[in-house]
């Protein structure tokens, strides 16, 4: 068994001390050892190690669930203490607090956005219910029209409502430079400078082996066939300055090295404001290295 198997037969091994110790303090039922219980269901001995450990964390889990009028505060001292992902068991068992089915799974839907716990969904969902009817539709309709119309630009791969996005079909920009980035977010965050007036191209991604991504999951061949296809004489490359940014600029520098193009990165130094002190080493490091001569300008 690999490590990869034995790592995710591990988290279903927490899920369930997890979930067998909520189900049975709703139920107020006797369970038994879950150690026990995952031994007797044919675990390998390396996990039966790993189960045995969690058996302290049901006594955690449950004696932490005191009376369920305390029920919303239960999912996030999990999620705080034991530290695994939870099947979703747990939050039906959660939802069953609230007085309206309809609310609850609103809640439930809200939670699952980024940077949004339960306590957050639960505000958002009461403040919807508050509003009129009028203007919680337009934000559904809204929320919805975005996901089923919005389109990809078939050049860059920018977001666009057309089949080419406004960006690349402006005359006025510069088609002979195309600034690689990583997502839509970086195209708006370069945009937002007006210190760039030429094109771009999102790949999607970066490589990252650890996540399974690897160089046909991104636009990167469609970049070599814009390259390719002429007109293109810098391609900037405006990745972000980690492993997997410095990865993905290299594969790109290996695949366009024999083309007639001018390759270069996003300058890498100490911020505007920030103080020396509190500089990391290799960005102050770089900083020094790839210095600039000073005119005045600066």
């Amino acid at each position: 068994m690999n490590k990869q198997t034995v790592s995710n037969r591990r988290q279903t091994a927490s899920q369930k001390a997890v979930f067998y110790a909520l189900k049975c303090r709703l139920s107020r039922d006797k369970r038994p050892c879950f150690a026990t219980h995952c031994i007797s269901s044919g675990y390998t001995a390396d996990e039966k190690r790993h189960t045995k450990r969690h058996d302290g964390m049901e006594n955690k889990a449950e004696a932490n669930i005191t009376t369920w009028g305390q029920q919303k505060d239960v999912l996030s001292w999990l999620l705080r203490h034991i530290k695994v992902t939870l099947p979703p068991e747990i939050f039906k068992i959660m939802l069953q607090q609230y007085p309206s089915q309809l609310f609850a799974k609103a809640v439930s839907e809200l939670a699952g956005l980024p940077g949004v716990g339960q306590k957050t969904a639960l505000r958002l969902a009461l403040f919807l219910l508050r509003q009129d009817k009028d203007k919680v539709s337009r934000f559904v309709k809204a929320i919805g029209d975005m996901r089923n119309e919005i389109r990809y630009c078939t050049v860059c791969h920018n977001i666009s409502d057309t089949e080419v996005c406004p960006i690349c079909s402006n005359k006025r920009r510069d088609a002979s430079t195309v600034c690689v980035v990583e997502n839509v977010q970086d195209v708006m965050a370069i945009e937002n400078t007006q210190q760039y007036n030429g094109l771009y191209h999102v790949l999607g991604g970066v490589i990252s082996p650890m996540d399974g991504i690897g160089p046909g999951d991104i636009e990167i061949d469609s970049l070599i066939e814009r390259v390719a296809a002429g007109g293109v004489t810098e391609v900037i490359l405006a990745l972000s300055p980690d492993m997997e940014g410095d990865t993905t600029n290299f594969y790109i520098y290996r695949k366009l090295s024999k083309a007639d193009v001018k390759l270069s990165v996003i300058a890498r130094g100490v911020s505007v404001g920030e103080e020396l002190e509190y500089t990391d080493e290799v960005t102050l490091g770089r900083s020094i290295i790839n210095r600039v001569p000073f005119d005045g300008k600066q």
